[in-house]
């Protein structure tokens, strides 16, 4: 065991500036460089495959300036392996460079690749899907083997990046499914779930029953192998990721990652801890290692050449393959400034690039609360890093943590204030009374863009699951009102919305509320269920059309929601109005009215003047006019919503 630096000693090791750690290759030379500046020697050893045997070279490495080791290959090395052995005393230990662009089968070698001739054909001619505010996306998020792993996906390449490009893809009834399902539902950009290199299934027994969501990291600059054809070959798996991201964007359809840099799925052995022991990783003053990722360690992004490596991976990332944006799981581990300079060095490549995460963290953490970037630190970050809330979250449909909690929609009472804090995207409003929002005594996003307005995501009870258990009925039809009425909520509120694949027809985990590595048939999309809940499709696929074509729901800019959103009074309990005006953000509706009755009856109510239009309500939605209203009074259906224009 090596013996690891205080924390003191840490903070006056070297900082390595330069943009060229790892591999730098031509034909003629490739370049290593590796950052230990606490090594007293390491080694380049170069191998023919990247899975057996011993290497047929060893390098020694010469230490140059700001604690860098670096050797030059003098030949054409192309498609070889390596890794590092780097010694400390009389211990030595063996890495995989954490800059490595292309692993072998299980990523436990670095491979030498030429990045050019992974570009795909029209690479170059690629352009991403970015909005011009991020209130304009809505995403979808999503796990690439979820997708299309059923027998009914009709998709050939099953589980696979390369199923993902696949276009016309059915049901055996003739129902659209995955990269064709998502067109035609309209969302605006896919977040994936981790599709980095991760540790937990073997690769080389892919012909076996394997599933893991992903987020325990092994190499942070290399596609997930096991989502490939060929795993065994660097190469494939990038030429398949770079043919998907092509496939999504030229279906109008933006990409988000899912991004794991606040821990790795090891720590002692850990590529990170290998080379440099100890400094990747964040300690309490004990010196014992803080764990407020929940899952056994959490990366010190305060250290120079930590925040250093984040910056790059999520710049390599964002440059060789095209990817629109990136959602920090367990954000708040991670400290505000790293999360200000990611989004500083994203402006200079674009700065409608999307960054958004998880406001909160996994456990007690070394970082002080006043440093992290938690949402209630939000007014800290950079306006265009926006975090998940939780209020509204659990506001509509019940505590994540309690599996039989309610919310508004099933049956709660006085969650109205909740509810319009989460219409306003957590902002500033006049008509909201702080003193009853369930989690926030203050509104904590400064503009809509600092917010993801949503009910479920992967973690924890899928809504419809929720919505059974919190309420015990044989009257389906109810349970479905309280489904499209959670996301009729999210997709008229403010903020950035976000959805959970299948919520748009009642996807189920039988009640598994932490399936990330629970088998395919408790994860995947069944499909028969879109066949079997068509209508609910329809519905969310009217709300999107309604949210797409009518700016009035995706204001930008907190001082326009209030001056153009203003609530209703209304006097029956557990129902939430609200009239959007004078054409707000440029919106041809002069007036929007949107009203969400989560009573098990119908309701009567006195709307503000007479002439209005229903263009949603408990059986369609979209921007088409189902009906007009005769005279001032409409009736509202139990546990539905309804919006109507002039």
């Amino acid at each position: 065991m090596v013996k690891m630096l205080s924390k003191e000693d840490y903070a006056r090791l070297p900082i390595y500036e330069k943009s060229d750690l790892g591999v730098n290759y031509s034909k003629k030379n490739t370049i290593f460089k590796l950052w230990a500046p606490t090594a007293d020697e390491v080694k380049l050893c170069l191998f023919d495959n990247g899975e057996k045997g011993e290497p047929f070279k060893v390098l020694e490495c010469s230490k140059k300036e700001k604690g860098v080791w670096e050797v030059e290959v003098k030949e054409d090395i192309e498609n070889l392996f390596y890794t590092y052995r780097v010694r400390f005393e009389n211990i030595i230990n063996e890495a995989v460079d954490p800059y490595a662009k292309a692993v072998g089968v299980n990523g436990m070698r670095g491979m030498v690749v030429d990045l050019s001739k992974t570009n795909i054909e029209g690479w170059e001619d690629d352009k991403r899907i970015l909005p011009s505010y991020s209130t304009d996306a809505i995403i979808y998020e999503m796990h690439i083997r979820d997708m299309t792993i059923s027998e009914n996906s009709g998709v050939k390449n099953k589980g696979k990046f390369l199923g993902l490009t696949e276009e016309n893809t059915t049901t055996p009834a003739g129902v659209k499914t995955a990269i064709s399902h998502l067109k035609d539902l309209g969302v605006t950009h896919v977040h994936l779930m981790p599709v980095f290199d991760f540790a937990t299934v073997d690769e080389t027994r892919l012909d076996e029953p394997q599933y893991n969501w992903g987020y325990d990291p092994l190499n942070y600059n290399v596609p997930e192998g096991s989502y490939s054809t060929n795993p065994y070959d660097g190469t494939v798996r990038i030429k398949e990721f770079k043919k998907m991201i092509k496939a999504f964007h030229d279906n109008g359809i933006g990409v988000i990652m899912d991004v794991v840099y606040n821990h790795t799925a090891l720590l002692k052995e850990s590529w990170f801890n290998l080379i440099v022991p100890g400094y990747y990783y964040r300690q309490f003053d004990n010196e014992n290692f803080s764990n407020g990722s929940g899952c056994g360690n959490e990366t010190a992004s305060e250290r120079p050449m930590v925040r250093k490596y984040i910056i790059d991976s999520v710049v390599y990332w964002t440059k060789e393959y095209h990817i629109d944006g990136f959602r920090f799981d367990l954000m708040g581990v991670h400290d505000i400034k790293t999360m200000n300079e990611i989004r500083k060095a994203l402006d200079e490549i674009d700065s409608r690039i999307i960054i958004y995460g998880e406001g909160w963290k996994g456990g007690p953490s070394a970082l002080k609360d006043e440093e992290s970037a938690l949402k209630k630190n939000i007014f800290m970050m950079n306006s265009r890093i926006a975090v998940f809330s939780n209020d509204i979250r659990d506001g509509v449909k019940g505590d994540v943590f309690i599996d039989k909690m309610g919310g508004f929609v099933n049956g709660e009472e006085n969650l109205e204030e909740t509810i319009k804090f989460g219409v306003v995207a957590s902002t500033r409003h006049p008509q909201i009374d702080y003193s009853k929002i369930i989690y926030s005594d203050m509104p904590w996003a400064n503009e809509p863009i600092q917010t993801i307005t949503y009910v479920s995501a992967h973690d924890n009870l899928t809504l419809w699951d929720k919505i059974l258990a919190t309420y015990k009925c044989e009257c389906e039809d109810a349970l479905i009102r309280m489904d499209k009425l959670s996301n009729a909520i999210v997709l008229t509120s403010q903020g950035i919305s976000f959805l959970h694949s299948g919520e748009e027809f009642l996807r189920t985990k039988g009640g598994d509320h932490n399936s990330y590595k629970s088998p395919d048939n408790i994860n995947m999309i069944d499909w028969s269920r879109k066949e079997k809940y068509y209508h609910v499709f329809e519905y969310y696929k009217g709300l999107i059309k309604l949210r797409k074509e009518h700016p009035a729901f995706r204001m930008h800019k907190a001082e326009d929601i209030r001056k153009h959103l203003e609530f209703l009074e209304i006097p029956q309990k557990n129902v939430v109005g609200f009239v959007i005006k004078e054409n707000a953000n440029g919106d041809s509706w002069r007036k929007i009215i949107v009203i969400y009755n989560a009573n098990k009856t119908d309701i009567e109510m006195k709307l503000p003047e007479s002439g209005w239009s229903v263009v949603v309500d408990s059986y369609n939605s979209g921007c088409k006019k189902l009906y007009d209203i005769d005279g001032s009074f409409v009736k509202i259906n139990a546990i539905s919503a309804m919006v109507l224009v002039k």
